[in-house]
């Protein structure tokens, strides 16, 4: 569905790139997540995506074309929910949505059933400038579903919502996905990331560090821990010890054959974990 190949991309035309030799391939109906801190080239490699900035060294094939002669296709095919809301402060809710609807030339979604997709119903006819952040963040979200893409790119789009509303917006994901769209989200928010991706990829400072599913990853390069709790001396301890150590697998040993075990809990590593261990820093 989306074929990236050895794409550089430099904001002042010379070898300082902002993005450098990434490539990437994600398949049809899955749920691809782009992960990195602030200023890594996530928004920089979605912007050449969607065709917001040009091509300018690489390949990149979206729904099966090269994107520097797709461009209707393109626009047609694709949804895109910025972090930042971008919307027309003077109009309604619901105006925003027929407005953007009517720049499609294929069939597009009924806008009050968007917004009440979101909880908005109540605020379709209120004007978009009144509006709290969470509820232009909801908007700008729905709004990317208009014209029901095969290729859905979300920046953030849980940004700034509170729990009951993100899990609102992680439903809808997993139910486009489950209707075969494709799913570019770009986060750094590992918890998002994990629950819901298929694949992962880490970009920092402008370059692919690892690619896998979230799963593979943790194994790969996470460190299986016990969380031991045990009483000694009338007194409750705890100790954490790694299954990849060969004196701490002989400490549970001990612990499990003569302590008077309280609790016992298997841990892996986060995603959030592993993304620093890879890449050497940390997502902020």
């Amino acid at each position: 569905m989306i074929r990236v190949s050895n794409l550089y991309y430099s904001y002042s035309n010379d070898e300082n790139y902002a993005v450098k030799d990434i490539s990437f391939e994600i398949k049809r109906g899955e749920i691809f997540g782009f992960l990195g801190p602030s200023g890594a080239g996530k928004s920089t490699t979605q912007n050449i995506l969607i065709g917001l900035l040009p091509l300018q060294k690489g390949s990149v094939l979206v729904d099966g074309r090269d994107i520097r002669t797709s461009s209707r296709h393109l626009f047609n095919s694709i949804g895109v929910s910025f972090e930042i809301p971008n919307v027309y402060k003077k109009l309604s809710g619901v105006e925003n949505l027929k407005f953007h609807s009517e720049m499609y030339s294929v069939p597009t979604l009924e806008p009050v059933k968007l917004l009440k997709m979101v909880g908005l119903e109540q605020a379709a006819r209120k004007r978009a400038g009144g509006y709290s952040k969470g509820m232009l963040q909801r908007l700008v979200f729905v709004r990317s579903m208009i014209n029901n893409p095969k290729i859905w790119f979300l920046d953030e789009p849980t940004a700034g919502l509170d729990p009951g509303t993100t899990g609102v917006i992680k439903d809808i994901i997993k139910e486009k996905q489950q209707q075969g769209t494709t799913v570019f989200l770009t986060t750094h928010n590992m918890h998002i990331a994990e629950e819901l991706c298929d694949t992962v990829a880490f970009i920092s400072n402008g370059e692919i560090s690892a690619i896998d599913s979230p799963k593979s990853l943790k194994l790969k390069y996470g460190e299986r821990l016990v969380e031991i709790e045990y009483k000694e001396g009338g007194k409750l301890k705890k100790e954490l010890l790694s299954l990849a150590d060969k004196n701490h697998k002989q400490r549970i040993n001990k612990l499990v054959s003569d302590a008077k075990i309280e609790t016992m809990h298997t841990r892996e590593a986060t995603l959030e974990q592993v993304f620093i261990k890879v890449t050497g820093r940390g997502l902020k």
